[in-house]
């Protein structure tokens, strides 16, 4: 309590000037990024959302009029034990024209065997298995090979879909023909495991929620989530399916709006997936995500940065300079800053950080609320209970994640770490690692 006084009669004690000289990162940057920017933008979302319902429900019509086979393929290692469950989520779709085709990469448990019996029993259409395993993008372009769907929808082995998802997912595409992606809604179906899923759960809901609608608004999205995504099947033949990753979602989504196609994220189609179940899982998976950002924007795809490129777009060039400035340039720069306060006002580290804290709350607390406002009657009651998570955020968020952050835009800018993950196979890498990115 003493420390919270100190930290107001420090605030009461500085004018507007010296307040903002101590807390112009998270008013410049934070603040009116993902509050500002997300409250206005969920906003227009809501109106254009209300406006356009006639035009909505006159898609979802025509969608069921023309009934176009969707495939839904499915990549997996290891990942028996959850197939059942995502297979009774596709059984029990309100849109029921569509073939589920499950790739078992180089599993050495029983996957296999639990995909024959799903087959035999008439719950998934078809199986495919590499007895040696070749990775994620190879077994996605593997189904990719064998699907015969106008749109084709990539799940993650570990998610089920709520009963109304594929239909929503596809809905889009006959609302605008220029869209080339849709991404699904992500919620985190693990909520409480442990602490580790029960923070992820929050994150989940600002970043790939809330942070998605926003981006999508700004034409600026710039991932469609492997987890459950939607393509025209005509658009992925073009772009041959995926390359190797780690980050091969980001790099998929730049790959078509390179064609200049629109992508989308979907807010009413639902997907629950299963997030790391400890923080050591956790740290591994963000630092694999973290990397892709100097691999595949800095190197693969820096040429949407370049004026000089004759396929030049404004909301390419945006989305990638989005993503570098508030991940990585203003990741290096709150260092920076938490030098300048150490060094050059040691006397007052204790009290900064105290105010540091109670704003980043406020601000975790108000996307709290925008989340539950886009969830709307697909809230549960235990995201709801999450409330009592937000205290650790800025923690998490502020700190936690973003050591991770910089030590892999570090690791992949100095050493090109990513291509010796064991996420892909070692002999993959090894190909890959020749080309210039």
């Amino acid at each position: 309590m003493q420390l919270l006084t100190n930290a107001l009669d420090f605030i009461n004690s500085q004018d507007a000037v010296d307040l903002f000289y101590y807390f112009w990162f998270f008013l410049v940057f934070d603040f009116s990024r993902y509050v500002l920017a997300d409250t206005f933008f969920l906003m227009v979302y809501f109106f254009k959302k209300k406006k356009n319902r006639p035009v909505r429900v006159d898609a979802r019509l025509r969608l069921f009029k023309e009934n176009p086979l969707i495939s839904i393929i499915v990549p997996g290692k290891n990942e028996g034990r959850y197939i059942p469950e995502l297979a009774k989520s596709l059984n029990r779709q309100t849109y029921k024209n569509i073939e589920t085709i499950i790739v078992d990469d180089g599993s050495d448990d029983n996957t296999f065997k639990i995909l024959r019996k799903l087959k035999n029993e008439g719950k998934i259409d078809s199986i495919f298995r590499n007895d040696v395993r070749g990775g994620k993008a190879s077994a996605a372009n593997l189904a990719l090979m064998y699907s015969n769907g106008k749109y084709v929808v990539h799940l993650d082995a570990d998610t089920h879909l709520k009963e109304d998802s594929v239909e929503q997912i596809i809905i889009p595409f006959y609302m605008d023909s220029s869209i080339g992606a849709v991404g699904g809604d992500l919620r985190v179906k693990n909520i409480y495991a442990n602490l580790a899923t029960s923070l992820q759960s929050i994150d989940y809901m600002k970043s790939i929620s809330t942070g998605r609608v926003v981006n999508s608004q700004l034409g600026i999205l710039r991932i469609i989530s492997g987890a459950f995504g939607a393509f025209r099947k005509d658009v992925l033949d073009q772009i041959k399916g995926w390359d190797v990753g780690p980050g091969l979602d980001g790099d998929l989504t730049l790959k078509i709006r390179k064609l200049g196609l629109k992508v989308k994220h979907e807010p009413e189609a639902v997907c629950y997936t299963s997030v790391p179940d400890s923080f050591i899982k956790l740290i591994k998976q963000r630092y694999r995500w973290d990397r892709s950002l100097v691999r595949f924007r800095l190197r693969k795809h820096s040429d949407l940065l370049s004026f000089k490129n004759r396929n030049f777009n404004i909301f390419n060039f945006l989305t990638v300079v989005d993503n570098l400035l508030f991940n990585m340039v203003m990741n290096f720069k709150w260092w920076i800053y938490i030098f300048y306060i150490i060094f050059l006002n040691p006397k007052f580290i204790a009290i900064i950080f105290v105010i540091n804290y109670l704003l980043y709350f406020s601000t975790n607390v108000i996307e709290f609320i925008l989340a539950t406002k886009l969830y709307g009657k697909t809230m549960r009651f235990q995201e709801y209970m999450l409330i009592i998570f937000l205290p650790l955020m800025p923690l998490y968020h502020g700190i936690f994640l973003r050591l991770i952050r910089t030590y892999a835009h570090i690791m992949e800018i100095i050493h090109r770490s990513s291509f010796e993950d064991k996420w892909n196979p070692w002999k993959v890498s090894k190909v890959v690692k020749k080309q210039r990115f």
